[in-house]
């Protein structure tokens, strides 16, 4: 796929799914910003990328680094057409002891930085009257899980995100999609079995096997989908996954009296 003539931004692009999407869009021939609050990782994968690419400290949560990255990146390459708003985090604890903190920290980055991504590339890509936005939600954004809270509610917020934002942005040639990954093998997922998740296809997916999702939703190939849902995940949702094993949690056993 030619994306010669877009400037794609990806979120948490410093490691695990984000660097593959990062390789892949300069592999079609993009511009590239990689926003990251991994400065160390995320200077070094711009630098192994090239010319092509650039590295932003990229806080997604605080709207002045939104500002701050769109201003760098049309100073270095051009107007946003593309955002890959990727970067989240996962905190896991029972439902009694997970701590406000935690459950704001978390939807602060998953839910508000997609948000705040949309609301900060828009002006641009209205301007140009075309651009592709695509929200990584999660196979945890169709269904529920024991102890991941915040990470499950942010995923599903994603999705009605995206639908909202398509319908406002079609009118102005932007089109808004979402990915919906399963058992992706990054850090993220490094402790979780994939064996425990009872995948069709018997295994997890490398980081590459989702970016060329990525490339077709930036693209052409996809210029008639808006609000459309992406699964990725190797069947899973079509079998009775026992995620809730993978946080101690029984359902076969009645809780006495």
């Amino acid at each position: 796929m030619d994306l010669s003539q877009d400037v794609v931004l990806v979120t948490g692009a410093a490691s695990g799914s984000g660097a593959a999407h990062a390789r892949a869009f300069i592999g079609a021939g993009a511009r590239v910003v990689l926003g990251d609050v991994l400065d160390e990782q995320g200077a070094a994968l711009a630098g192994e990328l090239g010319e092509r690419a650039l590295y932003l400290h990229l806080d997604v949560s605080q709207e002045p680094h939104w500002a701050e990255a769109i201003a760098a990146t049309e100073q270095a390459f051009g107007t946003v057409t593309v955002l890959v708003n990727n970067a989240g985090v996962v905190h896991d604890a029972p439902l009694t002891d997970y701590e406000l903190a935690d459950w704001h920290r978390v939807l602060d980055i998953n839910l508000t930085g997609v948000f705040l991504g949309m609301k900060h590339v828009a002006p641009g890509m209205k301007a140009l009257r075309r651009g592709s936005i695509i929200n990584v939600s999660s196979v945890m954004g169709q269904r529920g899980a024991a102890h991941s809270y915040s990470y499950v509610a942010s995923k599903w917020g994603i999705r009605g995100l995206t639908r909202s934002a398509a319908i406002e942005l079609g009118g102005h040639g932007i089109r808004v999609n979402t990915v919906l990954p399963g058992f992706i093998q990054t850090a993220m997922t490094a402790a979780d079995d994939p064996a425990d998740l009872e995948i069709p296809l018997r295994r997890s997916a490398t980081p590459e096997e989702l970016a060329p999702t990525m490339l077709f939703l930036a693209s052409d190939a996809s210029s008639f989908m808006t609000a459309a849902e992406l699964d990725v995940n190797g069947g899973q949702l079509a079998n009775i996954a026992r995620y809730d094993a993978l946080h101690g949690v029984d359902l076969t056993t009645p809780v006495p009296d």
